[in-house]
């Protein structure tokens, strides 16, 4: 064996008795037209990203495009997210991670929306432009895509160039071909890792599958049949996993459009669970999805997506695959059980249930994009069906289908649906008990909805103009932390302006939110205010922010002084910060978008004056107050007929009777989302002025101890007056 010394430019002869080759893979680079190696980046080892973090120091980057949406190209989107630089990532597919099947990727893409990533589907580059500035263009067949950095992440080519010299075996890919000793077509010779192909056991095919795993293993081997073992390689189920922002999502085996490709019969069962006991604080679900033999029960592969919870489950799919346990088996599968840990039915135990209900009991299922011309049966609450349901649907609740079979026709078939498929499934028992033909939607809404969704999310993002450092460091420290987890917008900006104000220039404030909100309201507001965002960190569903008190924080007198002065100088008349409402609907939705907006403009520094008239005063009334005041008939019936107070009022559309109102409610509580009266208390308790128009309340009877304390009384004058210098009026 020839070698040559690149540094010394020198040559010599090595012996050998047997040889190694793992030289790996290399990124693949696709011919655009204008994509030269000073315009982009790859990522493939430590020495690229060590270069990728150099790159960022010096250029401060503040928007980067990533080209491909495999492992390594949504890894390093969530990265560059995390220190503040806004991405794009172009796929020419129609989902990112082709790995996983669409439906399990269309999480993803709405996890890459909840991050601001911007995110071109299914879209041809055409060709790449680099300016005198270092400015990128991206040019597309529809659009153009301006960029500061290009990283070039599509997938790996096998470094077989040495082996292809000694004229070695090579696939028809350009992979080096080994036997089952992993031995070249010169048995002296063995290669392992990204460089070969090898045997997937689930398909019985040979395919390179470029992971870190199987390439240990193969390490292993190798240096055993070196020493004069014959150990064989069983070839790989090929597991992988990643963590994309706060999912995790995971493979194992084949996929469908390798079963399809293959032309294998197969069937999937997709189940949606917590990962532990739904009582035990913090469940989450996971979205498990396994693909098996209807026949045989083999089974061919599983994908599983959530937050917590998806390794375990994928790691024992793939131990059943590697084992030869069929999925009717999984049922019978022992997993620790307590309530913090697991349910005592754990989701895998429920894919063999699954299984068996579908293959013995002919319990036949639907998947998502099968619906069109069915009959659907959404067997939900009529509060679940009027908030959303799929198109063409009719609702028999599960609990008054067996007093409805009368509206059905058996020589229909009919689809049932639900959240997530259990409710179909006794609905599907149900109707097959009575002689129906009935299948029921694999997943349920759940899937559907996900699945059926826009895909992508194209942004354009203008310059950044925020100078953000690159992320917070383990000294970082903050003289004030302020936890607002668990309460929505206008909630936590309005703690922060509380907080900022009792605050002394330069002071740091590090505020933590759940909020999915407050990312992008937390840069809008110290913008406005100006105060210092340090930074921001999302981590596990909670985004952390780091501010420092401006000199001019927006809300002092001295900084309102100094706007005064400076305004004093020029011929404009000065404006001060305020704003005014006028509401005059009585409608729930409409009061609280009013008071959202309220609160949302006193935490920007802003005075607010909310003017209540004709039905808004019902917002205003306390609960069900009887006035001491002597009442005409009129009045009486105005008061018999008009909301008592906020938890009265009705929304605006499909109110049902109160129903939909009760559903809101619902909603709310369970999000932590505030209610109007603590909407109302948080804005009078925040220097905003509430008045009631007595005009109104001379027409409707209204007296003043009927409504809230704390509020003040006038007419149009008064309304004039607070609207005359305001920057913006809202009529509601």
């Amino acid at each position: 064996m020839t070698v040559k010394n690149l540094k010394k430019n020198t040559e010599y002869i090595e012996n050998y008795d047997k040889l190694v080759i793992s030289t790996g893979a290399e990124p693949f680079i696709p011919d655009i037209k204008g994509l030269n190696k000073d315009s982009y980046l790859t990522l493939r080892n430590i020495e690229d990203m060590d270069y990728i973090k150099q790159y960022i120091k010096k250029n401060n980057p503040k928007s980067a495009t990533i080209i491909g949406g495999g492992f390594i190209g949504l890894e390093m989107a969530e990265n560059l997210v995390n220190i503040g630089i806004n991405v794009t990532l172009i796929e020419k597919a129609k989902q990112v991670m082709t790995s996983v099947d669409f439906e399990i990727a269309s999480f993803i893409h709405q996890e890459l929306k909840n991050n601001n990533v911007s995110l071109f589907l299914e879209t041809d580059i055409l060709e790449i432009i680099k300016d005198e500035n270092n400015k990128i263009t991206i040019k597309t067949s529809s659009e153009e895509i301006t960029t500061d950095m290009l990283i070039v992440s599509i997938g790996v080519k096998p470094l077989s160039k040495l082996a292809r010299k000694c004229n070695l075996k090579l696939t028809d890919k350009g992979y080096i071909s080994v036997n089952e000793y992993l031995q070249t077509s010169d048995n002296d010779i063995f290669a392992l890792g990204d460089a070969v192909e090898i045997n997937m056991s689930v398909l019985d095919k040979v395919l390179p599958v470029p992971l870190a795993a199987p390439a240990n293993k193969q390490g292993r081997i190798v240096a055993g049949n070196i020493l004069g073992k014959k150990e064989r390689y069983k070839g790989t189920v090929g597991t992988a996993i990643a963590k994309i922002f706060d999912l995790t999502v995971s493979s194992t085996g084949a996929n469908e459009k390798m079963l399809i490709d293959e032309k294998i019969n197969y069937k999937n069962v997709t189940i949606i669970k917590e990962n532990h006991a739904g009582y035990y604080p913090g469940a989450e679900n996971i979205v498990l999805k396994v693909l098996f033999n209807p026949e045989t029960g083999k089974i061919f592969g599983a994908q599983g997506i959530g937050k917590n919870g998806v390794d375990k489950r994928i790691d024992i799919i793939s131990t059943a695959i590697f084992a030869n346990l069929s999925i009717f088996e999984l049922g019978d599968i022992d997993f620790a059980y307590a309530p913090a840990f697991n349910s005592a039915k754990d989701i895998v135990n429920y894919a063999g249930f699954m299984a068996k209900n579908i293959v013995f009991d002919k319990m036949e299922q639907v998947q998502w994009n099968e619906l069109e011309g069915k009959e659907l049966l959404d067997i939900r609450t009529p509060e679940e069906y009027e908030l959303n349901h799929i198109k063409n649907a009719r609702n028999i609740p599960l609990n008054e289908l067996r007093s409805r079979l009368n509206e059905l026709d058996k020589q229909k078939e009919y689809v049932v649906y639900c959240r997530i498929g259990l409710r179909g499934y006794n609905a599907q028992r149900i109707l097959a008990s009575y002689g129906f033909k009935v299948f029921n939607l694999n997943g349920g809404t759940t899937i559907y909805y996900s699945a059926v969704k826009e895909q992508s999310n194209k942004i354009f993002f203008e310059d950044n103009e925020n100078n953000i450092p690159s992320k917070i460091e383990k000294n970082d420290t903050a003289e004030i932390i302020l936890d607002t987890c668990g309460t929505q917008c206008p909630g936590p900006i309005l703690k922060v302006k509380n907080a900022i104000q009792e605050m002394k220039e330069g002071e740091t404030l590090l505020v933590k939110s759940n909020d999915s909100s407050f990312e992008n309201d937390i840069k809008a507001w110290t913008k406005k205010t100006g105060n210092i965002l340090l930074n921001t960190v999302k981590e596990k569903g909670v985004i952390s922010a780091f501010i420092k008190k401006g000199k001019n924080d927006g809300f002092s007198s001295k900084n309102n002084f100094n706007i005064l002065e400076n305004n004093a100088n020029n011929s404009n008349t000065f404006l001060e910060k305020k704003s005014t409402l006028v509401v005059f609907s009585g409608d729930f939705d409409k009061i609280f978008a009013s008071l959202i907006i309220a609160n949302g403009s006193l935490a920007m520094g802003n005075k607010v004056s909310i003017f209540f008239t004709f039905w808004g005063l019902n917002a205003l009334k306390k609960e069900n107050y009887k006035t001491k005041h002597k009442k005409n008939l009129l009045e009486k019936m105005f008061n018999f007929m008009l909301p008592k107070g906020p938890k009265k009022l009705p929304v605006s559309k499909m109110n049902f009777g109160g129903i939909g109102r009760k559903i809101f409610d619902f909603i709310m509580k369970k999000k932590n989302i505030e209610t109007l009266n603590s909407l109302l208390s948080e804005f009078t308790k925040n220097g905003g002025k509430i008045i009631a128009c007595t005009m109104s309340m001379d027409v409707m009877g209204v007296k003043k101890d009927e409504l809230l304390d704390n509020i003040e009384y006038g007419g149009v004058a008064a309304y004039m007056g607070e609207a005359d210098n305001s920057n913006h009026n809202l009529f509601i």
